[in-house]
C-alpha cells in the first residue's frame, strides 16, 4: 500500500505552509489577505487537478490531444458547522483540431469513475485516526505578521 505524506508548519496566526515529502511548498491561508488557498479551496484544486491530469492523458492515448483546457470545481457548503461541502460541480472546458465532444465526455466520465484518487476518496467512508503527541525539542519561533 503506497503512503503519502504532508507536513503542515505554523507560520503566525491561521497561516501556514503544507510540505511534501519531495519538498515542494503549498501556502494554506486563513488569514486576511490571504497569501494562499484556504483548505476547502486546495480541496477544491485537487479534485480538479486529479481529474484534469486524467483527462489530457486519456485525450492523449485517443489521440485527440487538448488544444486549450481548463477545469473549473465550484463547491456548495453547508451552513452549520463543520460546515462540509454538500454539492460540488465540475466542469471541463476543452478544445482541440481532433477533439470530439464525445471523446472528451468519455475522458470525464472515465477519470470521474475510474482514474480520479480525489474524486474516489470524497466519495467513500473513509478511516481516519486522529492522534495527539506533544511537541518535542525546542519551541519552533513563528513568524509575525
Amino acid at each position: 500500500m503506497a503512503t503519502k505524506k504532508v507536513v503542515l508548519h505554523r507560520l503566525g496566526g491561521h497561516r501556514f505552509v503544507g510540505i511534501n515529502e519531495q519538498g515542494d511548498k503549498v501556502m494554506v491561508d486563513g488569514d486576511q489577505p490571504a497569501t494562499g488557498m484556504r483548505p476547502m479551496e486546495l480541496l477544491l484544486a485537487a479534485l480538479a487537478g486529479c481529474t484534469a491530469y486524467d483527462v489530457v492523458d486519456i485525450m492523449e492515448k485517443k489521440r485527440q490531444p487538448l488544444a486549450s483546457y481548463r477545469v473549473e470545481a465550484v463547491g456548495e457548503r453547508a451552513e452549520e458547522h463543520p460546515k462540509r461541502f454538500t454539492h460540488i460541480v465540475v466542469t471541463h472546458y476543452g478544445a482541440g483540431p481532433s477533439v470530439t465532444r464525445e471523446a472528451l465526455e468519455r475522458a470525464v466520465e472515465l477519470s470521474h469513475t475510474k482514474y480520479c484518487s480525489v474524486s474516489a476518496t470524497l466519495n467513500a467512508h473513509i478511516e481516519t485516526r486522529v492522534v495527539v503527541e506533544p511537541w518535542q525539542g525546542e519551541p519552533q519561533l513563528q513568524q509575525q505578521q
